[in-house]
This record gives C-alpha cells, structure tokens and sequence, in this order.
C-alpha cells in the first residue's frame, strides 16, 4: 500500500474520533441532561467540573485533530499525495494533532481522578450538604469503589455520566495520538521513499 493510500486509512478515523471527541465534551457541560449547572456556574460557586471547562476534547481532540486530518485526507486524493511537499507538511500537521490529542488525554485523565462537581454531603457528622469536588485528592481511588459514588446527590448519576465521557475522551485522544503519530512515520516514508504518484508516471504509456 502507498503512503497517500496510508494518508486515506488515517484520516478517516480522524474525523469520526474528532466528531467523538467534540460531542463528549459538550455533552460534559450538560450533566443530568439539563442546561440548569451550566446556567449557575461560576468562579465562586462552581456547578461544572473544572476540565470541562479546559475544552480539552473541544479544543484538543476535535479541532487540532479536526485540521491535521482534513490536510492528511487531501494528500490522498485519488489515492496518491500529490507530491513529496505534501506528505513533508502532513509531518507538521501531524505533529500538530498528536499535541491535541495529548493535550485532551491530559484533560480526560485528570477529570477522571479528581472527579465530577456535585452537591454531596460532608462527612463530618453534620449532615451538611454543600457544593464541591468529594472525590478530589482520592487519586482516582473512588473510581473502583463504586459504594462511594452515592456521595454525590445532585446532579443525579453525575459520577457515571462523568466517567463515561471522560473515559471516551480518553481512549478517542489515545488513539488519535497513535494515528497522528503513525501519520508522521508514513509522511517520512512519502518524502524519502516518494509517492504512488511517482509509480504512476513510471508505468504510464
């Protein structure tokens, strides 16, 4: 298979893992499935998780990976890459869209161990109830003790609908980096090696 054949086979799963990535992350700002924390947050009085709102799947696993596979799909058109140039900028662009996707990774993987913004009941014999993050600074231990999830009163099931998504976020951006990264190794191969274009020319009449 050529490298502009490659470039295809790369570039498609970017815009699904893209498309993923985007709507994960706005789904993130909609817990419970209502527009009312998103409506009250604030600074001061959070109601959103803080790595939601760092756009890490927006940003980072939707447009700079949406870019770099718009670039890597037009280096495959009929096929083949239109010259050596083209596969040396798919490098760049590459490089750029393995940036998103560990920036997004990143992200993911703290939202996970810190846990959602909930209102939960403090355990100090109170029975007070107060808004805040219960689970941070557990180092993602509460994600295997399901039990403690129910610490979370409000948003209802904000700790499985958190999960879910950042859990999606990060395997979307873990591939994407492995795709980016295997693009960069194919648009190497495309500017040394050269492209089907140039076989093309070769065995043509």
């Amino acid at each position: 298979m050529c490298t502009g054949s490659c470039s295809k086979f790369i570039a498609v799963p970017l815009y699904v893992l893209a498309l993923v990535s985007v709507i994960c992350n706005i789904m993130l700002f909609f817990p419970d499935f209502s527009t009312e924390y998103a409506g009250s947050d604030s600074e001061s009085d959070p109601r959103l998780t803080n790595e939601v709102k760092y756009m890490g799947g927006f940003i980072g696993g939707g447009i700079m990976i949406l870019i770099p596979a718009i670039h890597i799909h037009l280096t495959s058109t009929k096929s083949c890459c239109a010259n050596r140039c083209g596969m040396f900028l798919s490098i760049g662009f590459a490089a750029l869209g393995v940036a998103g996707a560990i920036y997004s990774l990143a992200v993911a993987a703290v939202g996970l161990q810190n846990g959602p913004v909930c209102r939960y009941r403090a355990d100090n014999g109170t029975e007070i109830e107060t808004w805040g993050r219960p689970f941070m600074g557990s180092s993602g231990d509460y994600l295997g003790d399901k039990d403690s999830w129910g610490r979370c009163l409000i948003p209802e099931n904000v700790v499985e609908f958190n999960l879910g998504l950042f859990s999606t976020l990060l395997v979307a951006a873990a591939l994407e980096a492995v795709l980016c990264a295997f693009q960069m190794i194919n648009g190497l191969f495309g500017c040394i090696c050269g492209t089907c274009s140039d076989k093309d020319e070769d065995v043509s009449p």
